[in-house]
Order: C-alpha cells, then structure tokens, then sequence
C-alpha cells in the first residue's frame, strides 16, 4: 500500500473528533423521538443538522477508508445504545457507498461532497428496520413509554413508510450537504475542494 493513502494518526484523530460531534447531533435529535410525532423526522433532522460537521470532516478526509470508519463507528455506537444490528449493517453499506463516491470526484469535488453525504445519511434507515421487520418485537421493548406512545406511532408508521424514510434520509443528507458546504465555503477552499 502507498505511504500517501495509509490512514495516520492525524487521519484517526480527525475520524473520532468529527464522529463525536456527529453522535452528539444525533443524540441531541433522538431524544425528540420520545414524541411520537419526531420519530419520522429523524430522518430529516438528523441529516440536515449533521451536514454542518460532515462537511466540515471532509475538508479533511484525503484517504480512503475514513467515511467508513466513521460510518461504523455510528453502526457500533447504534447497536452500543440498543438499536440493535440492523444500523450496523445500513451503516457498513452507507460508508462503502460514501466512500466510492468521494474518491470518484477525487476528494476534491464539493458536488461529489454534497452526494457523499446524502449517501452516508442513508445509514439511520437502519434504526428504523426493527420497527418494520420485528413490530411486536420492536413495540414490546418500548411498553414502558405507554400504551397512547405505542398507538401514535403505529398510525405515524405503517409499513409504506419504510422507503419514503430512506428516500427522506438520501434527500434531507443532500440538503444538509448543500447547507454545510454553503456555510463553510472558505473552509472548502482552502482545502481545495471546488
């Protein structure tokens, strides 16, 4: 392997900062989906909120391999926090997917950037997985936020609303895309991303 695409320290580094600052976004959102109501809209919220230190991180990705690290290090922390499996796996195949996107613009396209990142969003269609392939399942490990929770949410969530959440998911990660590399224009410059 080159000595210029090997991952360092400083690559590492960059990987965890930016991977906090996204699991906190992510966390501070997530809370909101005690509310019935917010469940759905994680996957526009999440996404457009994250592009912000997303798009700020890939002024420093330069190396293959960095996105899908992040990537599973948001499916670990997922199954970490009890989102079971599925998000590791939505997370495995979002980071490759981000990854061949980026390096086909050469780290160097904002537009690629901007479709990395919606890319990369499609990984939280994975917390929702568990609630269209195990209902009871999914719904007995939440009992204890009430039966009126439960009832919002069934009617908020019939199963045709698997694929509009991870086309939510793709669109909301390109808008965030759009928003970070907008507010962070001169950050894009300096790293050489046009």
């Amino acid at each position: 392997m080159n000595n210029d695409i090997k991952l360092k320290g400083r690559d590492l580094i960059n990987v965890g900062i930016y991977s906090a600052i996204y699991f906190v976004i992510l966390m501070a959102v997530a809370m909101l989906g005690m509310i019935p109501i917010f469940l759905p809209l994680l996957s526009v919220m999440v996404p457009i909120l994250g592009g912000i230190p997303f798009m700020l991180f890939l002024t420093k990705v330069k190396k293959p391999g960095m996105i899908f690290i992040m990537a599973m290090i948001m499916g670990i922390m997922m199954l970490l926090t009890g989102m079971g499996p599925w998000p590791l796996l939505t997370c495995a195949i979002a980071g490759i997917l981000a990854e061949l996107v980026v390096k086909s613009g050469q780290y160097k396209s904002a537009g690629k950037a901007v479709l990395t990142y919606g890319v990369f969003s499609m990984w939280i269609w994975g917390n929702y997985l568990p609630l269209f392939t195990d209902y009871e399942g999914y719904f007995a490990q939440r009992e204890s936020y009430g039966q009126a929770y439960i009832d919002a949410v069934q009617k908020l969530m019939p199963l045709w609303m698997a694929p509009v959440l991870l086309i939510a998911c793709l669109v909301c990660g390109l808008i965030g895309g759009l928003l970070g590399r907008a507010l962070l224009k001169k950050h894009f410059e300096k790293a050489g991303i046009v």
